[in-house]
């Protein structure tokens, strides 16, 4: 250490009071500068922070929302324009999942069941890897393109520090349809004939 000092203070008595003046204040303003400099590092990383939370939170608002909506039966004024076949969800959702920009990699039908009067048919899948806007356009996709298709369960979890920006999504969605009605025509063809054969 005292052939540091020794060395400094040669130095110092070597310049001028201008280079004096000079190094006095590099020493002051550096600390200064680093100080400011970590200050708007550290605001920028909470901005971007603080953005990514917001996102996440406008996420978990619309699963709150569609959990405490549950499932759903059509309501009277869709019964009217309701197929009598249910859609096939699997390439509806597969049409959704490219308009959001990612491919699925595998659904599971459920049986069609009957219920209410109408034929409720289900597939079960899951979403992994993908970003909160691609999520957001896939359920759009979803609940917009036809009004006979809704998500009924929905689960969504953060993968962790490996895929900061990723999400991992377990979805259930439903389609209904309403069973084909007797054709009036033919039931009464039907009861006249039967009719026809009593008689005779």
């Amino acid at each position: 250490m005292s052939a540091v000092s020794e060395r400094a203070r040669d130095f110092w008595d070597r310049i001028s009071p201008r280079e004096r003046g000079l190094v006095v204040i590099g020493a002051i303003a550096a600390p200064i500068t680093i100080a400011i400099w970590l200050g708007l590092a550290i605001g920028d990383g909470l901005s971007n922070m603080e953005a990514r939370n917001d996102k996440l939170r406008k996420a978990l608002t619309t699963v709150e929302y569609l959990k405490a909506r549950g499932p759903q039966q059509p309501t009277d004024d869709l019964i009217a324009g309701m197929p009598s076949e249910p859609l096939s969800l699997e390439t509806y959702l597969t049409n959704a999942a490219s308009v959001a920009g990612f491919p699925l990699k595998g659904m599971t039908p459920r049986t069609p069941l009957p219920r209410n009067g109408f034929t409720t048919s289900s597939v079960s899948l899951n979403v992994p890897d993908v970003t909160i806007d691609q999520l957001k356009k896939f359920l759009q996709e979803i609940e917009t393109k036809s009004r006979y298709v809704i998500v009924t369960h929905l689960e969504i979890k953060h993968p962790g520090f490996r895929a900061k920006e990723k999400l991992d999504a377990q979805l259930e969605v439903s389609t209904y349809a309403r069973p084909k009605q007797p054709d009036a025509a033919g039931s009464d063809a039907g009861s006249a004939a039967g009719s026809a054969e009593k008689g005779g």
